[in-house]
């Protein structure tokens, strides 16, 4: 495995960003090739996905391969997928692949489909409300543990269970809990602890101050209203819980959506959905293996990943997503993508010469168009923007009017219009003469014509990426997560890191238990910074 700034590819593009990189201009680009759209549209499983807004052409895409080909890519998949321990760091397999593989088809698939046929049996029984009486399900974990299910189960609201509501408590900060514990009932509420050690200090804080509301409030049977996805059954049933569904140390936090921690999903939307969820991510995971590079779609978005974060110098790339069950997406995709690649030495401990994980941030279209668009169009930085419009609406039409659902497919198709008409503006712009053109002009007592058609020019030439899903359906999300893993993966290979531990979570952890007891009366600051110690100063005056 050679790393990226080592390759004869690296030094090649970077002759070829000095010559036609750094000045492409993508409204030249696609004058000179009308084919520009069919060449750089890329079909995958669930997923289809416009390249042409983007800055390179036939050459970049050709040197890039080089580079992953160079890098040993393929190899660091296939050794991937047969279960080798790439966590180095760690000494672990990374296979959350393989809980999404059909029967028999991966590797520990009887131990795998042994926890998710038990997981999804019990379930159907929550399900069914008439008998549980469960009304709410409150997960309680944080990170990986929280972030997966809270941006699935909105997503896939068409196919929620109409008598189930679902929250969701990660911050240790207790006005996160105290807002959704004063709205349920103990007879009607389950509440999901998700802990793979049953230790992680957030999650058992909320998780001990939810017991003890329960019993506060009349409840009296923990071991039916609480369950566990935890490693450690000892110290779930110390806690009072009988019912727990395991998973191992080769599902990391941020992939573990697709095991036990998946189980509010599993809740919401049903076994036979929750099935149909691992098989679209399990599709993309066959179209990553299988596709040539050339035609492989997260290989193509993580090797645009390191053209625009080594070549380009963008630090950030901003996710709009145009549908709004989708809008906890950008949330989620943090975590994967910057825990999983935001490290500073390469494998072998060597601090690397070059930039790795962007900032990844965003919001739903159309909301994102009214906060920080103003930006993107016309401020001073290169973020590429990623877009994903999803053509046919869920809308949940159960009781619904003719005349209702008109509305809603009108206003489907004046969502989709903004998010073309955005991607449209960031590449074509506008200039100072095209807006002093306008009519009618605006007016300014501080302002000439020229100076006020300046202010509304657009520099244009901004690169966009748009994702297209037909519907967003269980099988459809399974496959678009997916394919966020493996270009994560695609884009950490080049770079040579470890995308697979989280180092740089653990040192506050440690700290905050140090400080924990000096900020009791009396505690000592002696030898702590004198910012830390005026802090806990100020804090018990």
């Amino acid at each position: 495995m050679i790393r990226c700034d080592r390759t004869a590819a690296w030094a090649a593009l970077k002759g070829h960003f000095e010559a036609h990189g750094r000045d492409f201009d993508l409204r030249e680009a696609f004058a000179r090739d009308p084919a520009r759209f069919a060449t750089l549209s890329f079909e995958a499983p669930g997923v289809f996905a416009d390249l042409s807004k983007n800055l390179l052409d036939a050459a970049t895409i050709h040197f890039l391969i080089d580079m992953a080909r160079e890098c040993g890519l393929e190899a660091q998949r296939d050794a991937m997928f047969a279960g080798e321990a790439i966590n180095t760091t760690e000494d672990r397999a990374v296979l959350h692949t393989a809980l999404r593989a059909p029967r028999g088809q991966g590797p520990h698939s009887a131990e795998v489909h042994a926890v998710l046929d038990a997981m999804l049996s019990w379930v159907e029984a929550v399900r069914d409300t008439a008998v549980s009486g469960i009304r709410h399900v409150v997960n309680i974990g944080i990170g990986g543990s929280d972030l997966g299910p809270q941006m699935m189960v909105p997503a896939l609201d068409a196919y929620v269970h109409p008598g189930l509501q679902f929250h969701f408590v990660s911050n240790v900060d207790g006005h996160d809990i105290s807002a959704v514990l004063r709205r349920l009932k103990p007879a009607e509420t389950l509440f999901i602890v998700a802990s793979k050690t049953f230790t992680t200090q957030e999650t058992m804080a909320n998780a001990q101050l939810a017991r003890a509301w329960f019993e506060a409030e009349g409840g009296t049977d923990i071991a039916r209203h609480f369950v566990a996805t935890t490693t450690n059954v000892e110290a779930a049933a110390a806690f009072g819980i009988t019912t727990t569904f395991g998973f191992w140390d080769w599902v990391g936090g941020r992939f573990s959506l697709w095991s036990a921690i998946g189980l509010p999903i599993a809740a919401a939307i049903g076994a036979d959905h929750f099935r149909e969820l691992l098989a679209g991510a399990h599709a993309m995971d066959r179209h990553f293996v299988e596709a040539p590079l050339a035609a492989n779609l997260p290989v193509l978005l993580g090797l645009l990943d390191v053209w625009y974060r080594n070549f380009h110098g963008a630090t950030s790339r901003s996710v709009a997503p145009y549908h709004q069950g989708l809008r906890r997406l950008p949330a989620y995709l943090q975590q994967l993508e910057m825990e999983s690649n935001g490290k500073r030495v390469d494998r072998a401990g060597e601090v690397l010469p070059y930039a790795t994980s962007p900032v990844v941030w965003g919001e739903p279209g159309t909301n994102g168009q009214h906060a920080y668009f103003q930006m993107l169009h016309q401020g001073t930085d290169l973020i590429p923007v990623e877009f994903i419009l999803v053509r046919r609406p869920t809308f949940g039409s159960a009781g619904l009017d003719a005349d209702l659902l008109s509305r809603l497919e009108r206003q489907q198709t004046l969502l989709l219009a903004n998010g073309l008409a955005q991607s449209q503006a960031l590449m074509c712009g506008k200039t100072a003469e095209q807006a002093l053109a306008d009519k009618p002009l605006p007016t300014s007592t501080q302002a000439d014509a020229a100076t006020l058609s300046r202010h509304r020019s657009f520099p244009g030439n901004r690169p966009s990426t748009t994702l297209l899903l037909d519907r967003l359906t269980p099988h459809s999300l399974g496959a678009l997560i997916a394919l966020y893993e493996h270009r994560v993966f695609t884009s950490g290979g080049l770079w040579g890191i470890n995308s697979f531990d989280q180092w740089g979570v653990e040192l506050g952890k440690v700290l905050c238990r140090d400080l924990l007891p000096r900020l009791a009366a009396g505690g000592a600051t002696a030898d702590l910074d004198a910012s830390t110690a005026g802090l806990i100063a100020r804090l018990r005056a």
